[in-house]
């Protein structure tokens, strides 16, 4: 008699696997956005017990001109950030998949997005000092009459973008290389055969292909953007930032731990969380990123 074989049955496994994930997604985010939810409906100073005030904080942020100053400063590093960082990326993966596949090179282009971001924010804060720094003695010797500091109003943000435009785009590169990666040769052997050069398959062939990857890159970079801090806080040599440079989780730092307005930060955050949802959710619909041409 022919013994019935029974389907092995592996979710309880997957379960087990799960646990850790689950009970630290538990702890790490779920209670603490529970609570900074609390928390942003409270008048809360660290000193006192919270106290339940309904939405007065919300009230507060909406006639709050540094919090809409910090939000404005925010969303021009982004732009500014992405933009030159993506643009990059996307230039100097198209030479690696077309022309070269060092590991030399791939390593090297890592290597700026391995050094921490308080060392990134001290290196650049010495080259670009107004009296030593090397970048505008540079500047001096060719003759441009343009001093770059970090204190400058004119200057300020764009140098923060910029100085972690350098510290990501080869991670960014990265990626988008690996994507590219993922697109069958023959597809351009076929355009080459057909007569079209690099900068037509690029715009016909790369670019559509990649879009989810790109989405993907946009998605996170938009995330981690809106994060700034570590930078700004350095650079600045753990003085306030001007307010031309205030971005908004510097802004949060200060009304929690400078001035202790625990409850007023918390309703920064949420606002924040509510403006990234938004804006990711656009993206993603945008650039249609469940869907992929290579299907």
């Amino acid at each position: 008699m022919q013994a019935v074989l029974r389907k092995r049955d592996d979710r309880v496994a997957g379960w087990l696997f799960l646990v850790p994930v689950i009970v630290g997604f538990l702890i790490f985010y779920a209670y603490p956005t529970v609570r900074g939810v609390w928390y942003s409906f409270t008048d809360y100073s660290l000193l006192n017990d919270p106290a339940y005030v309904g939405a007065d904080n919300y009230r507060e942020l909406v006639g709050d001109a540094q919090f809409w100053n910090a939000l404005k400063v925010t969303a021009y590093y982004v732009v500014v950030n992405i933009g030159s960082q993506t643009l990059i990326a996307l230039g100097l993966a198209a030479l690696m998949h077309r022309l070269t596949r060092s590991v030399v090179l791939r390593a090297a282009l890592l290597v700026p997005w391995l050094v921490p971001n308080v060392t990134i924010g001290l290196l650049w804060a010495w080259l670009l000092d107004p009296d030593l720094g090397f970048v505008n003695h540079l500047l001096g010797v060719v003759g441009i009459d343009t001093t770059l500091s970090f204190n400058s109003p004119t200057w300020a943000m764009p140098l923060v973008a910029l100085v972690n435009s350098w510290a990501y785009t080869g991670y960014t590169a990265l990626l988008l290389y690996a994507g590219m990666l993922q697109i069958p040769q023959g597809l351009y052997e076929s355009a080459a055969i057909d007569g079209a050069g690099e900068v037509r398959m690029f715009r016909s062939i790369t670019l559509p292909l990649l879009r989810p990857i790109i989405a993907l890159v946009l998605v996170v970079s938009l995330i981690g953007s809106f994060q700034i801090f570590d930078t700004v806080a350095v650079v600045y040599g753990g003085k306030a930032p001007i307010p031309e440079a205030r971005v908004i989780y510097y802004y949060i730092f200060q009304q929690a731990f400078t001035y202790f307005h625990m409850g007023y930060a918390a309703a920064v955050a949420m606002v924040l969380v509510l403006v990234l949802g938004v804006l990711t959710a656009l993206q993603m619909r945008m650039l249609r990123a469940s869907r992929s041409d290579l299907g």
